[in-house]
C-alpha cells in the first residue's frame, strides 16, 4: 500500500463503488486503513443501474465520503456484448463450476472504470484507487485477475504526471466471496444497503451468477443475507 512520505499527511483514495457487497466492503476496508474517501460510481446501461446508484449513494453517505462522483458512461451499453447491458441477451442462471466467460462479462469494463478512477485520483491528489475484485471472479472475468491490476498500475505510473503516485489497491483479490462477507461483517458493512443481482432491481432473482455467489458466501458463514430474494436456493451443502 502506497503512503505519502509524511506519515502525518492525510491519505486519500478513490473507491470504485458499484453498490454491491464487494465494492462496499472494499470501501469500508479503505476507510479502516485510514483513507479519506472519494467515491466514483458509474452507470453504463446495466439493468439494475437505478438500484445500484441508490445503494452507492447511501453507502457513500454512511461512509462520510469526501466526495461522490456519479458518471454516466453509456458507451459500454452502446458497444454491447453483455447481458448486463443488452436486453436481447439473457442473463444466464448460475453455474458455479463453470470456468467459461459468462454472458454478464462487459468487454474490458474494468479498464474503462479504472481509467476514470485514476483521472479522478490524479485530479484530487489521491494516493490510491480501491477496487473490489476477488479470486472467484478470475475464471469468468479476465479483467479481475491480479496480473491485470499489476499491469494497469504499471500503465498508470507511465501515463500520469511525474509527481503523481497512484497505487491500484485490490484488498480482496486473492480472497473468496465468503472472505469478503466475513470481513464485511467485522467492519459493520450495512449489507442490506447493497445490491448484487444482475437481473432485477427488487427483489433479487437469487439464481444469476452474482446472486448465487453472494448467497453461497452468507450461507457458508451461517448468516442470513439481509436483502430480499425471489428465490433463495441453497448453494452450500
Amino acid at each position: 500500500m502506497d503512503e505519502r512520505a509524511d506519515p502525518a499527511a492525510e491519505k486519500r483514495a478513490v473507491v470504485l463503488l458499484s453498490g454491491g457487497m464487494d465494492s462496499a466492503t472494499t470501501a469500508y476496508e479503505a476507510r479502516d486503513r485510514g483513507y479519506e474517501l472519494f467515491v466514483l460510481h458509474t452507470s453504463y446501461g446495466q439493468r439494475t443501474e437505478t438500484k445500484e446508484y441508490d445503494c452507492a449513494r447511501r453507502l457513500a453517505d454512511d461512509l462520510a465520503a469526501r466526495d461522490f462522483l456519479h458518471v454516466e458512461t453509456d458507451h459500454l451499453g452502446r458497444i454491447g456484448g453483455s447481458s448486463l447491458t443488452d436486453e436481447a441477451m439473457d442473463v444466464t442462471d448460475a453455474d458455479p463450476a463453470s470456468e467459461e466467460t459468462p454472458s454478464s462479462y462487459v468487454p474490458f469494463r474494468n479498464a474503462n472504470l479504472l481509467s476514470m478512477a485514476v483521472s479522478y485520483a490524479e485530479a484530487r491528489d489521491c494516493d490510491a484507487v480501491f477496487v473490489g475484485a476477488h479470486s472467484e471472479d478470475y475464471a469468468g472475468y479476465p479483467d479481475c485477475r491480479p496480473e491485470f491490476f499489476a499491469a494497469f498500475e504499471a500503465m498508470v505510473d507511465v501515463g500520469t504526471k511525474p509527481e503523481t503516485t497512484v497505487s491500484i489497491e485490490v484488498p480482496f483479490v486473492r480472497d473468496s466471496k465468503t472472505d469478503i462477507a466475513r470481513r464485511g461483517l467485522e467492519l459493520g458493512v450495512p449489507f442490506g444497503h447493497t445490491w448484487s443481482c444482475y437481473r432485477d432491481e427488487e427483489p433479487a432473482c437469487g439464481t444469476c451468477d452474482s446472486c448465487a455467489f453472494r448467497l453461497r458466501a452468507f450461507q457458508a458463514l451461517g448468516t442470513e443475507d439481509p436483502i430480499s430474494y425471489a428465490e433463495r436456493p441453497t448453494y452450500v451443502g
